[in-house]
Order: structure tokens, then sequence, then C-alpha cells
């Protein structure tokens, strides 16, 4: 998500409330009001639905590109590394790629916590690092995980510059050559598992440990990462011992909330940092250039917000449904600037780093980074009443 910004302090202040709320008896008896009863729907739908799927689904492309990286250091010792192993290891990536942004409204709790996202995804890639990192790995220089190479060297965009190529003049992704040295190749796996580990994290912080395969109970085991806890079944418990919820409003303003994140820095940060639209006009500030990916990057996050407040799953209970019943006009509205934003970002040609500052591109700070977000604040204010 950004680029190397850390809060060391959330994970205390989630165990601090975990404590409070564990020490109360929870549920009282009092009778539940209606809005309480909605909202308690929509929690569970978005638990089961949305979230635990998502996860679910970037795990096990994570898994599949890690095997798909072993496959490729066996070929090459074999001497038949071709493009298409390549290829198929890059596809898997994208595939994780793209369930990770579809995760971006709801990175707290786990992904905050234990500081997942910055891990996996600190961009941009420090290139003159990685450069230097690769050479050295060239010459056979000793490394682990562990040698304190910092978040800007691991995560999706570190394996996404070891997989792809840009063209000289930055408007073509190709497959990387397989001109691999042994060494490179073992630094990918290593990411890669890296990768992998922290994606399984995420899914059985949300799912619980027990609910995962065995395969993934083995993953977690092994690189002890099993935080033991369930962040699903608080969000649907609110209210109850062991929750960090205390009421199902709180659960329904922190999925806002979320939204509101994530919209503000599609527009004002990923765009809007390379448009020179903020305060910091950083031209080199590009999310997943190597691959093109940017403008499905963010996108998907837009479809993460609307995910999150339409719901997955045609008939779920949404926010979008409680909103409606008190305030249709701005659901209405709402509906309609999670549209737009998609619209106004899908508008911006690929590469963004060579349209960065186009029309496009104004456009869309101001439907995203403005508008979405504007209205997504009105919803929360609506929730709060």
């Amino acid at each position: 998500m950004k680029k190397i910004f850390i809060y060391a302090f959330s994970g205390l202040m989630a165990l601090g409330a975990l404590t409070s709320c564990s020490d109360s008896e929870g549920n009282n008896d009092e009778p539940i009001s209606e809005k309480e009863t909605k909202l308690s729907r929509v929690a569970e739908a978005y638990v089961n639905h949305t979230v635990r799927p998502t996860y679910k689904g970037m795990a096990d492309a994570a898994i599949s590109l890690h095997n798909l990286c072993q496959k490729m250091e066996e070929h090459f010792e074999e001497g038949k590394l071709t493009q298409a192993d390549i290829k198929g290891a890059a596809d898997s990536w994208k595939e994780s790629r793209r369930y990770w942004e579809l995760s971006e409204a709801f990175l707290f709790g786990p992904a905050a916590d234990y500081n997942i996202d910055p891990h996996i995804d600190s961009w941009p890639l420090d290139k003159d690092a990685m450069d230097r990192l690769l050479a050295e790995i060239r010459k056979g220089a000793d490394y682990s995980l562990d040698n304190n190479f910092g978040y800007g060297l691991l995560g999706f965009h570190s394996i996404e510059y070891m997989l792809y190529e840009l063209s000289a003049d930055g408007t073509k992704s190709n497959i990387h050559k397989a001109d691999y040295s042994p060494e490179e190749l073992k630094y990918l796996l290593m990411v890669t598992e890296d990768l992998r580990n922290q994606c399984v994290c995420l899914e059985a912080c949300w799912a619980g440990t027990d609910n995962l395969s065995a395969e993934k109970q083995e993953i977690l085991a092994e690189a002890d990462l099993d935080k033991g806890k369930n962040y699903g079944d608080m969000m649907i418990n609110a209210g109850e011992k062991g929750s960090i919820y205390k009421t199902f409003q709180e659960v329904a303003e922190e999925i806002i909330q979320g939204c509101i994140d994530i919209a503000d820095e599609v527009g004002n940060t990923k765009i809007g940092r390379p448009n020179g639209a903020t305060d910091i006009d950083d031209r080199n500030y590009i999310e997943s250039p190597y691959s093109l990916n940017s403008i499905e990057d963010f996108q998907d996050n837009i479809r993460s917000i609307r995910n999150s407040y339409l719901g997955s799953r045609d008939g779920d209970p949404s926010i979008s449904d409680y909103i409606k019943s008190v305030n249709p006009t701005l659901d209405s509205r709402l509906r309609s600037a999670i549209e737009d934003a998609i619209k106004a970002i899908a508008a911006i040609p690929e590469p963004f780093a060579l349209h960065a500052t186009y029309p496009a591109a104004d456009n869309a700070v101001k439907v995203v980074g403005t508008d979405l977000v504007d209205v997504l604040e009105e919803v929360y204010s609506q929730l709060s009443k």
C-alpha cells in the first residue's frame, strides 16, 4: 500500500482493545436495535463472502507462484528453463496481485497490526538498491531475508521486477529473459516463499487457523506465523466477549473508514503524486510499473470499495442496504461515485508512468481523491447517527 509507513503502535492498540473487551461479559441480554440487527447481518456477509474469500484467493495464488518459481529453478538446473515457465510464474503473480488490490479496502486488522501491508507491498521498488543487490548476488554474496534488506526489496514489487522487463522506451512489458543466475533464482524463491507465508498468515488471521487446509497450517507452523487470532469472528461477534468491537455500528464504521482510506490513497497518492496534484510531486512514485499493471491495480482498489459497500454476492445484506433504508439519495450517490471512479481510472492509458500528467489522470485525481472520498465520508457520518 504505502511506501513504508509503519505504525508500530497499531498492534499494541488492537491488543489493548481486545484485552479491554475480553474483560467484560459482552452481551448483557439487552434487546438489540433494528439498526444493530441489520448491521449484524452485514458483518457476517462481509466477513464470509468478501474478506475471507479474497484472502483465500490471494494465498492460493501466492502458493502457486512459489511452486512455479521452484519449477523455474528445477528447469534452470536441467538446462531447459523457458519463457513459458517464467510466464506461468508471472501469471500467478498477477493473480495474487489482483486479490491483494481487491483487499485494500480492508487493510485494518492484521494487515496493519502485523505490518503485513508494508512487508509485502512497499513501493515504489528501490530499483538502484535492487540492482546492487542482484549484482552482489550474481557474485555469490551470502544473503538471507534476515540481512535487513528492508521492505522495499521484498514482496510483490521485487518479484515483479524479477519476472518482468520494461522496454527501453517504457511502453511495453515483457516477460523476463531466461538468463537468471542460480543465485538470482535462489533469491526469487526466498522472496516468493516469504510472500506466500505472509498471504497465508492474512487468511489465517481472518478465517482462523483451524479452518485452513492442512498444507496452509503446515506453512504457518514452519514460518512461525500463527497469530492465534480470528478477526473475522471478532467482527461477526461484535459486542461479545473476545471481540474488539462493542457494536455492529463500530464494525460498519470500520468498513467505511477502510474504504475512505484507500479512496484517498488511490486518488491523492497513487495517482496524485505522479500527477503532481499534491504537495509531493514525484514522477517516479509508480505502482507496478514493470508489469504495466498500475491502472488495473487502481481499479481493483475501487472494486474493493464496491465489494465492501455493496457486498460481493447478489442478495447479500450490505451497508448499501442500510444506507438506502435511511437515506436512499446518499446510497445512490455513493453507488454512482464508485462507478465514476472506476471509469475515470480506466480512461488513463497505460503505461501510467507516461500518462500520469495527462488530463485523464487530472480528472481521476478529483473523481477518486475528492468526489468519492467526500461521499464516503457522508456515509460514515450517516452510520454514526
